[in-house]
C-alpha cells in the first residue's frame, strides 16, 4: 500500500477527516462516537507519535501532563515519512513498533481494517484486548486523556472545564482553522491564490491572539487549557520550520512581545519540554516534502532560547492577582 497523496483542491490544501471516532470512557459506555466497549484501563492502550507532527504532539502532551505514561504504552515513528507512510527505523528519539514489529504505520491500520485504504495519520490510539484502532483524532484523544483515567491516576487536572467550554469551543475553531491548519495551507499551496486565502487570515488571527495575551495569562484566563495546548504545537513549531518552509513569513512568533513570552512559558511548565524533539521536527518538515525542498538541506537555525525567563507572571501581577 502507497499513502494516500494529500488532497488539493484550487491550489488549496484539503485536510483528510479522521475515520476512527471511537472514544474511551470510564465505565466502557460509548461516548461522543462510534462504539462502546472502551473502558479506561491500565496498560490496555496504545499510542502511536510523530515527534513531528503538531497533531500527535498534542496527544504525547496531554499523556505526559496527565500522568498517563506508565498507563499507555507508546510508540514513536522514524521522523522522514517516505511515500510508503509512516515508518518505524532506527533514529535517535523513535522506536520500533513495540506491539507487533510492523515496518509500516499502514500494516496496522491494515490489522484494524483490512480493506483500509485512506491517509494514514498519527496519532493512533490502540486498543491491545480487541487488537484495533480505537480512535485516530488528536481532538478527541486528548479529551479522553484529559478525564477518563481520573479514577484510576487520580490527577484531577481539567483542561477542559465545564465553565469555560463554550469560549474553548471558539477559540479552538478560530486557531484550528486559521493558524493550525493555516500553517499548512500556506506550505501546500500550489496557487499563489490559494496562498493569498491562507496567509492573510493566520497573520490576522495570530495579531489577535496577541491582542487577548495582552491582559489574560493564558487564552481563556488565569489557568491553562485544552485551547492553550492546541495553539503551543503550532507556535513551537512556527519560527524553525512554517516561517522558512511554509512561506509563513509576515512576521515571526519572536516578533509578537505576548506570544512569544507565553510560548516560553507553556514550554517550562514541569515535564513538558520532554516532550519536544526540535530535532525530528526540522529532520521531517524539510526532508520528507520533496515538492517544497527536494534536497533535503535543513537548516541549523533559528537559535530559539525556550529557557529564558518569561513575563507573563506579571500579567497576573498588573490585575491584582
Amino acid at each position: 500500500m502507497k499513502n494516500v497523496k494529500l488532497k488539493v483542491r484550487d491550489g488549496e490544501f484539503i485536510r483528510t477527516d479522521s475515520n476512527f471516532r471511537n472514544w474511551i470512557t470510564k465505565d466502557g459506555s460509548p461516548g461522543e462516537s462510534g462504539l462502546g466497549g472502551f473502558k479506561a484501563e491500565a496498560g490496555r492502550y496504545h499510542l502511536y507519535i510523530s515527534h513531528a507532527c503538531p497533531w500527535a504532539h498534542r496527544a504525547l502532551i496531554f499523556r505526559k501532563l496527565k500522568g498517563l505514561e506508565e498507563l499507555i504504552s507508546l510508540s514513536i515513528v522514524h521522523p522522514l515519512m517516505p511515500v510508503e507512510s509512516w515508518v518505524f527505523g532506527e533514529y535517535p528519539g523513535s522506536t520500533e513498533d513495540h506491539l507487533y514489529g510492523f515496518k509500516y504505520l499502514y500494516e496496522l491500520y491494515q490489522k484494524a481494517d483490512k480493506n483500509f485504504n485512506r491517509l494514514v495519520t498519527v496519532p493512533v490510539l490502540w486498543d491491545k484486548l480487541n487488537q484495533t484502532i480505537v480512535n485516530n483524532e488528536s481532538s478527541e484523544i486528548i479529551r479522553m486523556m484529559n478525564s477518563s483515567f481520573d479514577g484510576i491516576t487520580g490527577n484531577k487536572e481539567d483542561y477542559y472545564p465545564v465553565a469555560l467550554r463554550e469560549e474553548i469551543d471558539a477559540i479552538n475553531a478560530k486557531v484550528y482553522k486559521n493558524v493550525n491548519n493555516g500553517v499548512y495551507q500556506c506550505g501546500f499551496a500550489t496557487t499563489q491564490k490559494a496562498y493569498e486565502r491562507a496567509i492573510t487570515p493566520l497573520f490576522e488571527t495570530l495579531d489577535w491572539l496577541e491582542g487577548v495575551l495582552e491582559s489574560k495569562r493564558y487564552l481563556t484566563g488565569d489557568a491553562i487549557t485544552e485551547a492553550d495546548w492546541r495553539l503551543f504545537t503550532t507556535l513551537i513549531r512556527f519560527d524553525p520550520v512554517y516561517v522558512g518552509h511554509f512561506k509563513c513569513n509576515v512576521r515571526r512568533i519572536i516578533d509578537y512581545p505576548c506570544l512569544s513570552n507565553y510560548l516560553r512559558d507553556l514550554y517550562q511548565q514541569p515535564g513538558l519540554a520532554s516532550t519536544v524533539n526540535m530535532e525530528q521536527i526540522k529532520k521531517h518538515y524539510y526532508g520528507s516534502h520533496e515538492s517544497i525542498n527536494p534536497f533535503g538541506v535543513v537548516p541549523h537555525g533559528p537559535e530559539i532560547d525556550l529557557n529564558k525567563p518569561h513575563n507573563r507572571q506579571k500579567i497576573l501581577e498588573s490585575h491584582g492577582k
